[in-house]
């Protein structure tokens, strides 16, 4: 059975949200054809996973003094009532990504970069070992398909002027990329322009804000339906 996880990190829970409605149009063509067996929701503004503490680092630390243990093995480091309630904060949420086929994560620019809710959850599943295989030290999350749908209020497409402030594709790709997450299976779904029907001096691109959102609906659409044809046979991972 193929599964999806599906992230949104929107501080705006309203209909409103446009990354929030297009993720929810990727994930209802997806289950549309598999079913909500296979379907995770995890809303980072709803129930925001809290920020990394000491007894966090202090875990981390441990772990890769003894070489990296695959989070299984993680418990048998453990020294303090604090440590043990950060894994088991921590844990879940490797485990969670980790059980996924395709990760669906909606990602509205702010301030030029992501949400801190997303960031606070990148965070913490990027416990020292967690996306490595035991043994070999390959990524787990090779065969990972992982689908990114920014939204931004502006313009900071290629050759726009304010291309050079885009700070949430570039973190996000070279992210994914450094887990071994290939080229090939990660996406990026671009809305624009989100602003334009709310702020009065950028009335004037609201047909290219409408043309972005247009695109970026195909765009997923069409995406979603191609991820839910047959997939090859995987190595389980166990986290």
């Amino acid at each position: 059975m193929t599964s999806l996880l599906h992230v949104d990190s929107s501080a705006n829970r309203s209909d409103e949200s446009i990354s929030r409605r297009l993720t929810a149009l990727f994930a209802d063509t997806w289950r549309a054809r598999h079913g909500s067996a296979g379907y995770t929701y995890r809303d980072l503004a709803a129930a925001p996973v809290p920020p990394l503490d000491s007894a966090y680092c202090a875990l981390g630390r441990r772990v890769e003094r003894d070489g990296l243990l695959p989070p299984a093995r993680v418990g048998e480091l453990i020294v303090s009532p604090a440590e043990q309630r950060e894994w088991e904060l921590t844990h879940p949420l490797i485990t969670e990504l980790l059980s996924a086929d395709v990760v669906l994560i909606g990602a509205p620019m702010y301030n030029f970069s992501i949400p801190a809710s997303l960031k606070a959850w990148i965070d913490r599943v990027s416990f020292p070992g967690a996306f490595s295989a035991p043994g070999t030290g390959d990524s787990l999350l090779r065969d990972t398909k992982v689908v990114v749908i920014t939204t931004r209020g502006g313009a900071y497409g290629p050759g726009t002027p304010m291309e050079a402030w885009d700070f949430q594709t570039s973190y996000l790709r070279a992210y994914f990329a450094k887990h071994g997450v290939s080229d090939g299976n990660l996406s990026f779904i671009t809305a624009e322009m989100t602003l334009a029907d709310l702020v009065p001096h950028l009335a004037g691109f609201r047909s290219s804000a409408a043309s972005s959102l247009a695109t970026a609906q195909a765009e997923l659409t069409a995406l979603a339906a191609a991820l839910t044809e047959p997939a090859r046979v995987r190595v389980p991972r166990t986290p």
